[in-house]
């Protein structure tokens, strides 16, 4: 994840390059940018709009850390706010250094986590969590979700599940049969729960609080340069349509470095809340797989198919090609499927 630090004064510019000197030496899985909006800075990458800015970190889902007062990030973020599945982590940090407060996404962003591990870095800094289920030391729906890559198929369910872990209601998971896996969170009972009593079935239904769908498809794109938004998005969403996948179940979107800064793929990522994630040619080119080469592709990127290898790369345990590449208009898609599980540990 990319952590953007903003600061105001000298002072929050020191304190922004010296939490990315600690970052880079902690070998935390962040990358730091370091930027400020005071002009007289000269050792930071200037700011001229702050809003612009900050619009564009959310397009591309980066995290936000401003160093200054909570109110100039407030005022700094609200035009850019839709939905807490979706929006970036932000977080506020006095120049001192003293108190990090998470104040955007602090579970399925990940603002919390990225505050206690300021706190780690910094010993002298405190981190102040004002989530609910996080000061009663209760279990969070959002922060299980995302460790263990589900997504939300209705948001409200949050706060209905999180609501009743507070009240410590017992609460309950089952598998349902709408999704080969799909985990459906209950109070009592299972969904469904079932005895056999003399060879017969009785099934029990309840109606679920929150339904939770493993994220197991990557999503491997290519496209020519300055491809319009809504052009790119009709046509992912015909391909996943025909290949009978919703968005839910997408857990990234892959494609080679010189796309990085493709508007029409990052529009798509951040609308639909997914991330975007890159690779070099070189390392496309040693993915291990039977793609289908193209000589046109090779010679203008330097690897031979760029959306089969990109699904590939970005997968984890078991990933294989369940869709090979598709092209149309000067855009190209492949997806590729992980070996989800839902393991139970001791921590």
């Amino acid at each position: 994840m990319e952590l953007c630090i903003i600061s105001f004064t000298h002072k929050g510019n020191e304190l922004a390059k010296s939490m990315k000197t600690r970052f880079i030496e902690s070998a935390m899985p962040y990358e730091i940018s370091v930027f400020t909006a005071k002009k007289e800075v000269s050792d930071a990458a200037y700011v001229t709009d702050l809003k612009e800015w900050a619009g564009e970190c959310f397009l591309a889902r980066k995290a936000i850390l401003f160093i200054g007062a909570c109110g100039i990030a407030v005022r700094t973020i609200a035009p850019f706010l839709e939905s807490k599945l979706t929006d970036s982590p932000v977080l506020v940090m006095d120049e001192n250094g003293q108190f990090v407060i998470p104040i955007l996404s602090g579970h399925v962003g990940g603002a919390n986590e990225i505050a206690r591990n300021i706190s780690r870095l910094l010993d002298s800094t405190t981190p102040v969590i004002t989530t609910a289920t996080d000061v009663s030391i209760q279990f969070s729906i959002d922060v299980f979700a995302k460790k263990h890559d589900l997504a939300v198929a209705n948001k409200d369910g949050i706060a209905k599940v999180s609501s009743k872990v507070l009240e410590k209601k017992k609460l309950s998971m089952a598998v349902s049969d709408a999704y080969a896996s799909q985990v459906d969170v209950m109070i009592g009972k299972r969904c469904r729960e079932t005895e056999l009593q003399e060879n017969k079935s009785v099934e029990n239904e309840r109606m679920p609080l929150l339904t939770l769908v493993p994220r197991e498809y990557i999503l491997g794109i290519g496209c020519r340069r300055d491809k319009e938004d809504e052009v790119l998005e009709a046509f992912v969403e015909k391909c996943l349509k025909e290949a009978g996948i919703t968005w839910e179940q997408v857990r990234a979107i892959a494609s080679i470095d010189r796309k990085k800064e493709e508007h029409a793929i990052l529009a798509l990522s951040h609308k639909k809340g997914i991330p975007f994630v890159v690779f070099d040619a070189d390392t496309l080119m040693h993915i291990k797989g039977d793609f289908l080469p193209s000589a046109f592709v090779k010679e203008q990127v330097g690897v031979d198919n760029v959306c089969e290898r990109a699904a590939i790369a970005a997968g984890k345990d078991g990933v294989r090609l369940v869709r090979r590449k598709q092209a149309e208009n000067g855009m190209t898609l492949a997806i590729a499927k992980e070996e989800w599980r839902l393991t139970l540990y001791e921590e």
